[in-house]
């Protein structure tokens, strides 16, 4: 059988018409042409729905049973989709979710082969849902919209697409199982970091020649009595009233994380140092390395080891140790480094001492003294009006504690220890002489090194890269939600730290490829442009009273399309459309 075309001429206007003909052998050889249907006026679609038709019955010359219209089947798919009679008026939109940033997190994940990795080591035979899913799940949620894991479970699961993205249905994200999953990852997180350091190497030509080193905090809400290394200790998110840990990070100068380490909240950071040296040092080769730190975590006995054992040090030293070194710097003469920094450089006992001073860390250092003092001074005003002494010497210690050094160059007469407070009895008066030897000094930062054949411009450039370690802690405490930590059991929270890390690697990789080609923009900046690509569920019901389903993402917008194409990678392609007999449930 064939399609056959027919002409006819009418009003000066050629018109087409088909109609399906077959040629049919008769006596003596001769072959005759019947015709089976008569189509009249086809469209372009039609006609090539018929001819694909006609194909399946004349091959090998054995009929096939073929629909000719998507009412005739009664399978849930179909060949042709695309020429499917539906009802426009049916058309339903639903289960609007975000796709973009969620598809972006993923795509990053799939970069560093972290699918690879996990699947190796968590996933068995015996659970229904790869556990390699449900760690890129947890990692997506910190690196996106970081929240716990029954927020996970409860809310945000279903407000996004991952269940396309991981192939999974709730089940990923089963309560249980996102809890069963932090007990799985801990302990390979030595080898995730020598796995992505060399991953990081490989795609970025990192070098590791130079490092820094810092320690934080993060807190716990509730008691965590049962977590060893739950202890009170000096809060640097200034709750000192609750329990915490400390979190050591080690990182290049890029950002990129090298190894961390959870330490006891009660740890003095003196001591957290030379351990980490020697397990860097077995791990990653005893290279010359440069090591970058603040001021008060090496101790004297720690620098004389580095020194010893060939380790170069560039860190930052207390500002009273000025007056050791006054006479000699007197004498030095400034060197511009730029239009706001300037330095002096000398050196001593096979060691240099920089002297820098920034104009603008000195703006800023007076601005939030001078707004300290003001504060203070307004408060101290507004106690002359107490009477009771209880509640005065609160609000004193408040004003106090809230000055910081402030206090020092104000001069308190503190009334006689009575209950009541009369008039005139307190008083204070600014000390401008104390203020003035107070503020003499910011803006200053004093240096130290052992390293040799550099000048001290240079080394203020090395000191200056401290402050991406600052950034990374910064990225995990506010960007990722690190802190606060409401797991209580030592090992959950090790998970949730370590799921945070991986959070930071993923945010880091996805920086580091929009400097280089996107310059500007922050990964955070990438991810919410993103996310304003959503994907909803598309259905149809049919003529045959079936339903037609797509899950479709929307268009990506210019914006979006420029920065796919910065970061050199496509959206996938949109998914198949799945047809069902009957409606689909709710």
């Amino acid at each position: 059988m064939y399609l056959k075309k027919h002409k006819r001429k009418k009003n000066g206007k050629i018109n087409s018409y088909y109609s399906i003909a077959e040629k049919r052998k008769v006596s003596r050889g001769r072959y005759v042409e019947k015709m089976v249907l008569y189509l009249g006026e086809i469209s372009d679609s039609q006609k090539k729905s018929w001819q694909r038709s006609i194909e399946i019955i004349n091959e090998d010359n054995k009929p096939v049973r073929k629909s000719l219209f998507a009412f005739d089947q009664d399978n849930h798919t179909h060949h042709d989709i695309d020429t499917i009679p539906v009802k426009l008026s049916k058309m339903k939109l639903n289960n609007p979710r975000t796709f973009g940033d969620c598809w972006l997190g993923c795509e990053i994940w799939d970069m560093l082969g972290l699918d690879t990795f996990w699947s190796e080591r968590i996933d068995t035979a015996k659970s229904p849902v790869d556990y390699s899913k449900v760690v890129k799940l947890l990692t997506v949620n910190r690196l996106i919209k970081p929240g716990a894991e029954f927020y996970v479970h409860r809310h945000w699961f279903t407000q996004t697409a991952m269940d396309v993205l991981l192939g999974c249905e709730f089940d990923v994200a089963e309560k249980n199982r996102l809890y069963r999953c932090l007990d799985r990852i801990l302990p390979y997180k030595e080898e995730l970091c020598s796995y992505l350091k060399d991953t990081w190497q490989m795609m970025f030509n990192l070098e590791y020649d130079i490092l820094l080193y810092d320690i934080t905090s993060t807190y716990f809400e509730g008691l965590c009595k049962s977590n060893p290394k739950a202890k009170f200790g000096h809060s640097k998110d200034r709750r000192g009233d609750c329990r915490q840990i400390l979190i050591a990070l080690v990182v290049t100068p890029e950002g990129f994380p090298i190894n961390y380490e959870i330490l006891a909240g009660n740890t003095s950071e003196r001591t957290t140092l030379k351990p980490l040296l020697n397990k860097i040092e077995s791990k990653y080769g005893k290279a010359g390395r440069l090591w970058l730190m603040d001021r008060g975590i090496p101790t004297e006995a720690v620098l004389e080891y580095m020194r010893d054992n060939g380790i170069d040090y560039l860190v930052g030293t207390p500002r009273k140790l000025l007056d050791e070194f006054q006479e000699e710097l007197s004498v030095k003469s400034w060197f511009d480094v730029n239009g706001s920094v300037r330095i002096k450089h000398i050196a001593k006992d096979d060691e240099c001492y920089i002297l820098a001073r920034s104009k603008e860390r000195m703006a800023k250092e007076r601005a939030m003294r001078k707004r300290k003092l003001r504060n203070y001074l307004e408060g101290l005003e507004k106690l002359k009006k107490c009477r009771s002494r209880d509640v005065f010497m609160q609000r004193l210690g408040k004003l106090k504690h809230q000055a910081g050094s402030c206090r020092k160059c104000v001069t308190l007469t503190i009334p006689r220890n009575k209950e009541r407070i009369e008039k005139g009895e307190f008083d204070y008066k600014f000390e401008a002489s104390k203020y003035k030897e107070m503020i003499y000094r910011d803006g200053t930062y004093f240096l130290r090194t052992n390293q040799s054949g550099k000048d001290g411009a240079a080394l203020w450039k090395e000191y200056m890269l401290q402050c991406n370690v600052e950034q990374a802690f910064r990225e995990l405490k506010s960007d990722l939600g690190i802190r606060p930590v409401y797991h209580h059991k030592q090992d959950r929270v090790e998970a949730h730290v370590f799921v945070a890390f991986m959070s930071y690697c993923l945010q880091v990789t996805l920086r580091h490829k929009l400097r280089a080609s996107a310059c500007g923009m922050t990964a955070q900046a990438a991810l919410a442009a993103m996310s304003r690509i959503q994907m909803l569920d598309v259905s149809f019901e049919t003529q045959d009273s079936r339903t037609l389903l797509m899950q479709r993402y929307t268009e990506p917008e210019d914006e979006h399309k420029l920065l796919l194409q910065k970061l050199k990678i496509e959206l996938p392609p949109q998914k198949t459309p799945k047809i069902y007999s009957g409606k689909l449930k709710k």
